[in-house]
């Protein structure tokens, strides 16, 4: 069993793949082909912004959102703790501050009430500016927009989406006139939005890649200048220090390929096999130890996901105990189930950061990068499968 099965999908897909690997080929057209500005049209469209800038991969792609605010030295940005690295790596190589924040133990993304905390803290004891807030959609499910861009607006803050997972996701938000919902999809969330195109999120490539997202016109064309050397006019005309960051022709017909498919039939596929998880787990929890708790993913009313991962809570409700998770994982993986650990450590403990302050109490992020477990999850996961990790995961239980 593969824990994300990129092998099946690129046989589902196998002949759309391959003619347009061919095609790029004979073009010749390697760097910034017709398939990279093509790509980034579908996707501006699909997500509903005016611009789109793919880019080499997330984490430039994060950079680049930061150079086009203009964030550096003396500025605080507030960045969750429960995460992957490079969504507070980028805050320090521009040299700000990243401010660790907490998270909410159903969603996992980052807690508007620490949030708050969090820029208090910084008005009280520090001489930084509250510059700038990166929300992440973890795991596939869109954070609280429409309390963190409150609180920003409040604070004069820009809000950064980093939708490296969330590509796909959505949040139902009351339209203009009051009288209903409108969709809104992830990565047009933030003023400026990011993904990344790393084969294993939502929407991946075959290598790395990413993008950005924005409906300003002038950080846009910032980013349009940054990604490639802070080129101004032409190619040989640099007006500022920028990246060598370009999504390879390649990367975006494959992108292209695998696009149709996602809007065609795995969001929906995953979110079926979520679904079926969540059927299962909760039914049979009742056969294991009372000693030991599990909590299944948990999306808001109004919320979609595009299920990146498949996490669950395991944990000792009594705390009388502790729960031996790596045992667990040894014991699935001897029976061909792989799982993995998003994430061990939480961003404030890392040794990279050992300086840096989070201002606030993180005790959530403590606890799930203690009792997190992400089961194997992707668009062409069959039932069989599902209620095999389900079962077995009982049984070990």
């Amino acid at each position: 069993m593969e824990f994300r099965d990129l092998k099946k999908q690129y046989q589902v897909l196998k002949t759309d793949i391959d003619q347009a690997m061919l095609d790029v080929a004979a073009s010749g057209a390697f760097i910034m082909g017709n398939p990279v500005r093509e790509l980034e049209q579908e996707l501006a469209e699909y997500v509903g912004v005016k611009h789109c800038l793919s880019c080499a991969n997330g984490t430039d792609a994060l950079t680049l959102a930061l150079k086009a605010l203009g964030v550096g030295k003396g500025d605080a940005v507030f960045v969750p703790d429960f995460t992957f690295f490079s969504s507070a790596e980028v805050v320090s190589l521009e040299g700000a501050t990243p401010v660790f924040v907490d998270v909410d133990p159903r969603t996992f993304n980052i807690d508007p009430k620490s949030l708050e905390d969090a820029i208090r803290s910084v008005h009280d004891h520090m001489t930084l500016r509250p510059k700038a807030v990166i929300a992440v959609d973890l795991f596939g499910l869109p954070a609280n927009f429409p309390e963190i861009r409150t609180i920003a607006k409040r604070e004069g803050m820009f809000v950064i989406e980093d939708g490296a997972q969330g590509f796909g996701g959505s949040i139902r938000l009351p339209n203009a006139e009051g009288d209903g919902f409108q969709l809104h999809r992830a990565c047009s969330f933030g003023d400026i939005s990011t993904t990344s195109f790393f084969p294993a999120k939502p929407l991946g490539c075959y290598g790395d890649g990413g993008a950005v997202f924005t409906d300003n016109d002038e950080w846009a064309s910032l980013i349009e200048s940054y990604r490639v050397h802070g080129k101004g006019s032409f190619k040989y005309d640099n007006v500022r220090i920028g990246l060598n960051s370009r999504l390879d022709t390649l990367q975006a017909a494959i992108l292209r390929v695998k696009f149709k498919a996602f809007r065609e039939q795995e969001l929906t596929a995953v979110n079926k096999a979520a679904e079926y998880y969540t059927q299962l787990l909760n039914g049979m929890t009742k056969f294991i130890k009372k000693e030991i708790q599990i909590t299944t993913p948990y999306i808001p009313e109004n919320y979609g996901s595009s299920w990146a991962q498949y996490t669950i809570q395991l944990s000792v409700p009594s705390g009388n105990g502790s729960f031996n998770r790596a045992a667990l994982q040894a014991k699935l993986k001897a029976k061909g189930i792989p799982t993995m650990v998003y994430y061990p450590t939480p961003m404030s403990k890392q040794t990279a950061f050992k300086e840096v302050h989070s201002f606030a109490l993180t005790p959530v992020a403590e606890r799930l990068s203690n009792s997190v477990l992400a089961l194997p999850m992707h668009p062409y996961i069959s039932r069989e499968e599902i209620r095999s990790v389900a079962e077995n995961l009982i049984n070990v239980l």
